[in-house]
C-alpha cells in the first residue's frame, strides 16, 4: 500500500493512471473523467472494465477486479508491490531508490526474476558476439540467404549459439549462482550418474533422443578452461567422491542461429534457436527455451515491443507464424507485424494484442497444417470481437519468401486484397464440400455452423446467415432455423446489474463527497484540504459531520458503505482499498464511475434534506404501524405521546431543512 511520505505514495500522486493502464487495455472515453475498455483479467464481449481519471482506480463490472494503478500492474505483469513501484517510476522517470520487500521470499522470487532478465540479457550479448566471431561465418551465411542485411541483424539482435556446450555456461558461471542458471531455460543437465567420466558429455531428456551431444572442445582453435566451480565437480566425479554435487551442465542451444524472445516491454525474457545442422543428430529445426518465471510461451507475441506502437497508429496487427516471417515483414516497412512464435495461437495472446487494436490480417502458411491453424486461430480472435482479415498467398509461399521472390510491393498488394474471415471460410468450405448437390450444402453448413456458433452478436451471426445461404444457394430460412439451434447453445455470462442500481440520488452524492478526501489532484493536492482554508466548501468534510452528527446512513443499503468510508479517514489514499465487503467495493465503483453534476453546497445540502426525509418517513411508517396495534387505544399516554410524534413528522416532512443537523422530532418547531 502507498502510505503518505513513502517512494510508492509520491510515485502514485505523479502516475496518470489512465495512461498506465493504456498501454495494456484500449481504452475509449466514457466521460468527463471515466474511460471504459475490455477487462483484461476476464473474458468479456462489451465493456465492463471502467478507469477513473480523478480518483485514480479501476473497476471491472464483470469479474470484481479492483484497485490502483500499483494493483493493476501487479495482477497483468505477475509482480510484486515493490516491483509494480518500481515499473511504473520507470515509465514515468522516476528516479528508483533500493528495492524493500515485504517479506524473505517475496524479496528472493523478485531477486530471481531480475537475475533471470539479466542472464538472458547477458547470453543475448553472447549470441551477438559468437556471430560476428569466425565460428558465426556459416551462421551469417545463412541469415545472408535469408536476405537479411546487418542493420535488421542488429535491429532484432540476433546471434549464433556455438557448437560447443561449455563456452556460455563458464561465460555466465562466475556472475550467477547455479540456481539461476538451471532456471534460466539455457541450460541442460545431468545429474547421478555413476559412469560419469572427465571430459564425457552426458545426453539430457529434455533435449530428445535425436540432440547432439555437445562439443567437449568447444570452439575450434580455442583453449576452453572450464569455470573453476565446474572443473571441481567434474573432478569429485572423477574420483567417485561428492555424489550430491555430480552435475554436468552444458548449454541448450547448440550450433543454432539464435533469435532473442522479449516482453512487450522490450526485455530478453527467452529463445528461439534455428539448427544449422543438417545430419539425424541435429534436433529439432527450431528449438524454444522452457517456461521459466519471466516466460509464458502461451502469453508472449513476437516482436509486439518494436510493433505495438504502429499497431496502434495504424489500429491494425498483421500476425504472421514464424520470426522468419516476422521479421521479413518488419524489414519490409510494415512494422505492425508480430508472431505467434512457438505455439498454437492462444487466449491470453488474443488478450494481449487486444491492447493495441481489435483489428488483424492473419497471414499463416497456406497448407493443409496451417489452414487448420488459421481456423483454431480466427475462432479465439472471433469470440474477443477482433475485425479479421485473411491473407491467403500462393500455394508454397510463405510470408518471408513471398517477399524475397516478389517483393514488398506485391505483398503489400496481396495484404489491401486480404479476405473477410468468413468470405475465407465460406471459400474453404466451397472448396472442400462442392455446392452441387444436397450432399454437398449439408456438408458445408456443418462445416461452418461452429465457426458461426463463435460469433458473439446475434444480429451479426443473422447477417451471416443470410450471406452464407445466399453464397451456398440454400434457402436461407432453413439455415437461420439451424443457426438458431446452435446459437441457442451459445452459454451467456450475463454481469448483474451493481446494487448502486437500488441507491438513491441522495446516498451518491454524499458518498461521492465523501469520497472526495481521497481524490488525487493533478497538483498531488487533496479536494479536502485546500491551504487550510476552513471558509472554503469542502464537500467531504460537510458530507462526513452530516453522516457523524445525524446518523443519516442507519438504515440505508449503503449504511456499510458510509461505516467503512468513515473509519478509513481522509487521509487513506486508496478509496477501492477500503476493508468492505465486496458488494460495497462494487456499489462505490458503480457510484464513483457513474457521471454526475459537479457537487456544490447546494447539491449537499439537498442530498442531506432527502436522507432527513427518507428517515422521517421511515419513521412516520413505523409510527402508523404502532398506531393500528390491537391495543394499543388502551394506553391513553403512550397513543398521546404517538400522535404528537407524528404531526411533528409530518411538519418535518414538508420541510426538513427547518430540521437543524442533530435535532431529533421533539426539537422541530411548531
Amino acid at each position: 500500500m502507498a502510505n503518505p511520505g513513502d517512494f510508492a505514495y509520491t510515485v502514485k500522486q505523479q502516475a496518470d493512471i489512465v495512461r498506465i493502464i493504456g498501454d495494456y487495455v484500449k481504452l475509449k472515453k466514457a466521460g468527463a473523467q471515466n474511460w471504459a475498455g475490455l477487462c483484461p483479467f476476464h473474458g468479456e464481449k462489451t465493456p465492463s472494465f471502467s478507469v477513473h481519471a480523478t480518483q485514480q482506480f479501476y473497476h471491472c463490472f464483470g469479474c470484481g477486479a479492483s484497485g490502483d494503478v500499483f494493483s493493476f500492474v501487479q495482477k497483468i505483469e505477475n509482480l510484486t508491490f515493490p516491483e509494480a513501484v518500481r515499473l511504473v517510476a520507470q515509465k514515468l522517470g522516476i528516479a528508483i531508490p533500493k528495492t524493500s520487500y515485504s517479506s524473505p521470499s517475496e524479496a528472493k522470487d523478485a531477486r530471481l526474476r531480475g537475475q533471470l532478465l539479466e542472464i538472458q540479457e547477458r547470453a543475448a550479448a553472447f549470441f551477438q558476439e559468437c556471430l560476428r566471431r569466425p565460428e558465426g561465418a556459416r551462421a551469417r551465411e545463412y541469415l545472408e540467404g535469408r536476405g537479411l542485411d546487418e542493420k535488421t541483424i542488429a535491429e532484432f539482435r540476433i546471434g549464433y549459439a556455438p557448437d560447443s556446450g561449455f563456452l556460455l555456461r563458464d561465460r555466465l558461471a562466475g556472475e550467477f549462482g547455479e540456481e539461476v542458471l538451471r532456471e534460466s531455460g539455457l541450460f541442460s543437465w545431468k545429474e547421478n550418474s555413476q559412469s560419469l567420466a572427465v571430459g564425457s558429455q552426458p545426453k539430457t531428456a529434455d533435449d530428445g533422443p535425436n540432440h547432439d551431444p555437445p562439443d567437449a572442445g568447444g570452439v575450434a582453435g580455442e583453449q576452453r578452461v572450464p569455470h573453476p566451480r565446474f572443473a571441481r565437480v567434474r573432478n569429485d566425479i572423477a574420483n567417485g567422491a561428492g555424489d550430491e554435487r555430480r552435475v554436468a551442465m552444458y548449454s541448450r542451444f547448440r550450433n543454432r542461429v539464435m533469435f532473442p524472445i522479449t516482453s512487450d516491454a522490450g526485455k530478453v525474457i527467452a529463445f528461439t534457436g534455428r539448427t544449422l545442422a543438417t545430419d539425424e543428430k541435429a534436433g529439432p529445426k527450431y528449438l524454444n527455451s522452457p517456461e521459466t518465471a519471466i516466460y509464458s510461451k502461451g502469453k508472449v507475441l513476437f516482436n509486439l515491443a518494436k510493433a505495438k506502437e504502429a499497431v496502434r497508429k495504424l489500429d491494425y496487427a498483421i500476425l504472421v507464424e514464424g520470426q522468419m516471417d516476422c521479421i521479413s515483414v518488419y524489414a519490409a516497412g510494415l512494422h505492425n507485424v508480430i508472431a505467434s512464435s512457438g505455439t498454437a495461437f492462444t487466449e491470453m495472446q488474443a488478450k494481449l494484442l487486444g491492447r493495441f487494436s481489435k483489428n488483424v490480417v492473419v497471414n499463416f502458411d497456406p497448407d493443409t497444417a496451417g489452414a487448420r491453424a488459421t481456423e483454431r486461430t480466427l475462432g479465439l480472435l472471433v469470440e474477443d470481437e477482433f475485425q479479421i482479415k485473411v491473407l491467403t498467398l500462393e500455394q508454397g509461399f510463405d510470408p518471408d519468401l513471398y517477399i524475397r521472390r516478389k517483393g514488398v510491393e506485391a505483398y503489400g498488394a496481396a495484404l489491401r486484397a486480404a479476405q473477410k474471415y468468413f468470405d475465407y471460410l465460406i471459400e474453404r468450405a466451397r472448396n472442400q464440400f462442392p455446392v452441387r448437390g444436397a450432399e454437398g450444402k449439408v456438408k458445408a453448413v456443418n462445416y461452418l455452423l461452429p465457426h458461426i456458433q463463435r460469433v458473439p452478436n446475434r444480429i451479426v451471426r443473422d447477417e451471416l446467415a443470410q450471406e452464407i445461404a445466399q453464397k451456398l444457394g440454400i434457402d436461407s430460412s432453413v439455415l437461420r432455423q439451424e443457426l438458431r439451434h446452435v446459437a441457442g447453445q451459445r452459454s451467456s455470462a450475463a454481469v448483474k446489474a451493481p446494487a448502486a442500481a437500488q441507491v438513491t440520488d441522495a446516498e451518491r452524492i454524499l458518498i461521492r463527497a465523501l469520497a472526495s478526501a481521497r481524490q488525487i489532484q493533478p497538483e498531488g493536492g487533496y479536494i479536502s484540504a485546500r491551504d487550510g482554508a476552513e471558509d472554503e466548501f469542502d464537500p467531504a468534510r460537510q458530507a462526513r459531520f452530516a453522516f457523524e452528527s445525524e446518523s443519516l446512513h442507519r438504515g440505508m443499503m449503503t449504511e456499510s458503505l458510509v461505516e467503512a468510508l468513515l473509519k478509513a479517514g481522509p487521509e487513506a489514499s486508496d478509496v477501492m482499498a477500503l476493508k468492505c465487503s465486496e458488494g460495497d467495493r462494487r456499489t462505490l465503483a458503480a457510484i464513483l464511475l457513474k457521471e454526475e453534476e459537479e457537487l456544490t453546497a447546494e447539491s449537499l445540502d439537498g442530498a442531506v434534506r432527502a436522507l432527513r426525509r427518507i428517515r422521517f418517513r421511515r419513521r412516520q411508517e413505523q409510527v402508523q404501524r404502532e398506531l393500528k396495534k390491537p391495543g394499543i387505544s388502551g394506553d391513553r399516554e403512550r397513543m398521546k405521546e404517538l400522535l404528537r410524534e407524528l404531526e411533528q413528522l409530518s411538519r418535518a416532512l414538508r420541510d426538513p431543512g427547518l430540521v437543524q443537523q442533530g435535532s431529533s422530532p421533539d426539537e422541530i418547531p411548531a
